[in-house]
């Protein structure tokens, strides 16, 4: 297979804005989950939710 490196690779892209893959409210509900998850499975997966959970939170802005 021939690849010809002689012209640039472009695109076009949309003028509008692109949406957050999730907002912050449902960012913030998937944080709670996470912790009731935590709460509620203390020896399977409830410390690795709550280590997620606590890397979310810290990821958001402030409001």
């Amino acid at each position: 297979m021939r690849h010809d490196t002689a012209e640039p690779v472009t695109g076009t892209y949309p003028d509008e804005p692109r949406l957050a893959l999730l907002t912050h409210t449902e960012a913030r509900e998937a944080i709670e989950l996470l912790q009731l998850l935590e709460q509620l499975d203390p020896g399977g997966r409830g410390p690795a939710a709550g280590h997620l959970a606590a890397d979310l939170a810290h990821r958001l802005p402030a409001s």
